[in-house]
């Protein structure tokens, strides 16, 4: 596949949109929002910029995508209250990227409504009106973040979340001579697979971050700041993670297909996730080889896996992340097996979710880091 032109998150605000699914990332992203909202106000108090481009790398669509750029702008607001800019209206330039399949029409469409909100009504709101909002405008940026996409020394903040665990592709090392996967009946890695397998998804993944920091460091003025959350592991071994049970649960959900035969073996053995959850020793690594950025902080959090059903909702804890991946999965396995097998997929990952949540929390680790761009 080319990952690049077909993988997206499920569009638009339907049962199974990335819109309706997407409460784990969002409670993730509140948790730890503050760091990100400190690194915004460090930044304007030590640079008073007029006009700031800040860019949200791997956007994708729905509220959390809004919410996220609401919370950099309060941020922004807070800083220039706080030196009494009140003089001058600052201006935003807002860079919102993602791969080009990425459902921006819902983003542009929810925009006026949110300036509506956000914006006029915080305005609105306030006893000295001398006080401007900033100006915000908006651009969307179709394109992997595996490389660049904007202009040198052009933007003062980048954001991005739970997007760079997702390589650029699978790893090719993982396929021998007649490009067949040496990782058999298994989509990521596993206590059965290979320990070529491991050393292919690590390889890649130090290909495409130390790519993603190179680029970033040209795009990025001097002592601009960059804040990135990421899936990742705390253990030395692969397996040993929420992050990896998880994907071991959805190959036991596709091998069940296989023994009812509703999916092909063979189809099974060609299909592999571009995923990786880095410790982080190896990230430390990356940004120290590349050398163009300091690290201020470097937290991790767990991603808490209590479920706010809507009113009315049954749901379980397993149906809840069951349908969180399928909104960030189906867009592949559509095009890999066929939309007929999607339901039942996912239903039985959620039963298999369920099950082995009896046994035992489940608790996926996240970092977060804030670093600047060194002078």
């Amino acid at each position: 596949m080319d990952i690049e032109k077909v993988f997206h998150m499920v569009g638009g605000n339907g049962e199974t949109s990335y819109a309706a699914n997407s409460s784990l990332q969002k409670r993730a992203i509140d948790l730890v929002k503050h760091i990100t909202t400190d690194s915004i106000v460090d930044l304007y108090l030590a640079t008073t910029p007029q006009k700031m481009a800040i860019a949200d790398l791997g956007c994708s669509s729905g509220k959390n995508t809004l919410s996220m750029i609401g919370e950099i702008i309060d941020a922004i607001d807070r800083a220039r209250r706080k030196l009494m800019v009140t003089n001058k209206n600052t201006e935003i330039q807002v860079f919102l990227n993602d791969l080009p399949s990425n459902d921006f029409n819902s983003i542009f469409s929810a925009w006026p409504d949110f300036c509506r909100e956000k914006l006029n009504s915080k305005c609105n709101g306030r006893n000295d009106r001398s006080q401007k909002p900033p100006f915000v405008c908006i651009a969307g940026v179709p394109g992997s973040f595996y490389g660049r996409l904007f202009p040198s020394d052009s933007l003062h903040f980048i954001h991005s979340s739970f997007g760079l665990h997702w390589l650029s592709r699978v790893p090719p090392a993982i396929y021998d001579e007649n490009g067949k996967s040496i990782n058999k009946g298994k989509i990521y890695i596993s206590e059965s697979s290979p320990p070529l397998v491991s050393e292919a998804y690590l390889m890649q993944f130090q290909e495409d971050f130390s790519l993603f920091l190179r680029s970033r460091s040209l795009e990025l003025k001097s002592g601009g700041r960059m804040v990135l959350i990421l899936l990742g592991r705390t253990d030395p071994h692969h397996t040993h993670s929420a992050n990896s049970l998880l994907w071991e649960l959805l190959s036991r959900s596709f091998a069940i297909l296989v023994s009812q035969g509703d999916i092909d073996e063979e189809k099974l053995d060609s299909y592999e996730i571009h995923f990786y959850a880095p410790s982080k020793e190896e990230i430390e690594e990356e940004v120290r080889k590349e050398g163009s950025f300091a690290i201020d902080q470097f937290e991790l959090f767990e991603v808490e896996n209590n479920i706010d059903n809507a009113a009315g909702s049954t749901a379980t804890y397993g149906t809840t992340v069951a349908t969180t991946v399928r909104a960030i999965q189906e867009s592949l396995i559509r095009l890999h097996f066929g939309e007929h097998i999607v339901d039942d997929l996912f239903g039985i990952y959620g039963r298999l979710i369920d099950e082995e949540k009896a046994k035992g929390e489940i608790k996926p680790v996240a970092f977060i880091l804030s670093m600047r761009k060194k002078i």
